[in-house]
Parts: structure tokens; C-alpha cells; sequence
């Protein structure tokens, strides 16, 4: 008996299909053979690790410098007045309290726009120039002030009411914000005194600093007229009228030491 045969069988038996049906079957294969000879193709063109996608190596951020410590002893500031500049220079060595203080005003820019307001006038020297202080700052104005600081008294600092000096105005010890006076001469009574009878503020008025250029300034606004009538208390008939502007309270810009020159 003949054995079948697997090759000469199917073709027989592909040919006895319908027409339609042996076109339809060809065009299969046909598409077929297309799609398997483009996939290999693609293949082909794909990196090796396309079909593991690769994470992603974060690079090591190289770690920013961190800025220079912001405690220089002493620190200068331009108040920028109606009047002209007045440079201070706030001593953070002999008061750190306050000096710190004010120095959180300027930097918060606290004083900007504020007045020097109050000017008291005392006696003559023996060059006619009259003695007393100019006072300046935020009176008390909620929007301005900052948390009270502790009083740091001139027996302890060693600071003194001095030509210049800078010194914290204030209620009780202790309630001192962002108001301060500049002096025109010397004020000695308004140092810490512990031998002062309690009624004589034996606690004295808190010093943080001098200033170093611009006293001709501070005495300009000292001399500006007052009012006879504005102010409360000690304050009045001490008001300035019209008072001066601080247009802007900044430290002044740092300047490097000179280096010497080659020998």
C-alpha cells in the first residue's frame, strides 16, 4: 500500500480550495512573512538594553559654599536722611543684645521711611553749641517693632554716653524695641549708675554704638525748629516740626583690608 506523502498531499489538497480562498490564504502569508521580516528589522536598530530601560544615575550635586558667618565685632550702618547720610557703627562685641537688635531693623528694613522726630536741646558748651540728643525710629508702630530685648546697661558693656553715641530709648528696662537716640555731646547722667536712687533710673539708658561719620548731620537736625505744642510728657515742645525722613537704613558694603605691597 502507497504511503501518504506529507509534501505532495498538501499541495493536492491546497489546490482544491476556492479561488477566494487560496487568495485570501496567500495574501496571509504574504503579510505575515512583512510583519515578521519589519519586526526583525526594528530589532535590528534597538539598543542592546531597549527592552530593560535603564535608571536614571543621578550625578552628585557638588555642595554650595556656605555664606561667611555674619560676626564681624563691629558692624556699619548708612542711615540715609532727608538731612544727609549718617554712618553708624554698632558694637556687637559690648552689646550684642542691642546691636543685634538694631541691626535685625535695618536688615528687615524696619527703618525705612521712618523720622528722626524729637530733638532735645539742653545747655551750651563753651563753643555755643547746644547739647542734648535727636531720637528716631518706629514709634512704637505695631506694623514696625519687634519683640523687646533685654537692657544691657553701660556698667556692664563698659559703653558710655559719649559724643555720638548711640543709645536704645525706652520705658522700664526691658521695653526697649525701635526707637534710638543719637547724642550731640556728652550725656553722662544717662549711664547705669547702681548708687542712683531708683528714682533716677539707676539702670541707665542702654549704648551700642558711635557714630563715625555725619555728625554735622545729626547737629543739622538737632538745630531744626520744634514744636511748642506737639509731644507728651517730657517729650513735649521737643518735637520736630517739620521732622526728618529716613529714606533707608543699610549696612555699608564691606571693604577688604589693603595688602601690602611686595618687598
Amino acid at each position: 500500500m502507497a504511503q501518504p506523502r506529507h509534501d505532495g498531499g498538501m499541495t493536492n489538497l491546497f489546490a482544491q480550495l476556492p479561488e477566494s480562498t487560496r487568495k485570501f490564504a496567500l495574501f496571509t502569508l504574504f503579510l505575515t512573512a512583512k510583519i515578521a521580516v519589519f519586526v526583525a528589522l526594528f530589532a535590528l536598530i534597538l539598543p542592546a538594553q531597549a527592552a530593560a530601560p535603564r535608571k536614571a544615575v543621578r550625578q552628585p550635586v557638588a555642595a554650595r559654599p556656605a555664606p561667611p558667618a555674619d560676626t564681624a565685632p563691629r558692624v556699619r550702618v548708612v542711615l540715609t536722611t532727608a538731612a544727609g547720610p549718617i554712618t553708624v557703627e554698632v558694637d556687637r562685641e559690648h552689646a550684642p543684645i542691642t546691636a543685634g537688635n538694631f541691626l535685625r531693623y535695618v536688615d528687615q528694613k524696619r527703618f525705612d521711611g521712618t523720622v528722626f522726630y524729637r530733638s532735645m536741646k539742653l545747655w551750651a558748651d563753651e563753643n555755643g553749641q547746644v547739647q542734648g540728643l535727636i531720637q528716631g525710629g518706629t514709634q512704637n508702630d505695631p506694623k514696625r517693632i519687634l519683640k523687646p530685648i533685654a537692657h544691657e546697661p553701660t556698667n556692664i558693656t563698659g559703653l558710655r554716653h559719649t559724643t555720638g553715641a548711640l543709645s536704645m530709648a525706652r520705658w522700664a528696662p526691658g521695653t526697649a524695641t525701635g526707637d534710638f537716640s543719637i547724642l550731640v555731646g556728652p550725656l553722662q547722667g544717662l549711664d547705669a549708675d547702681p548708687n542712683r536712687p531708683k528714682a533716677e533710673e539707676p539702670e541707665g539708658y542702654a549704648v551700642f554704638g558711635y557714630v563715625v561719620e555725619g555728625m554735622d548731620v545729626v547737629r543739622k537736625i538737632h538745630s531744626g525748629p520744634v514744636s511748642a505744642t506737639k509731644g507728651e510728657g517730657a517729650l513735649k515742645g521737643q518735637m520736630l516740626e517739620p521732622a526728618v525722613k529716613i529714606l533707608t537704613a543699610r549696612r555699608a558694603p564691606v571693604v577688604a583690608p589693603a595688602q601690602p605691597a611686595p618687598q
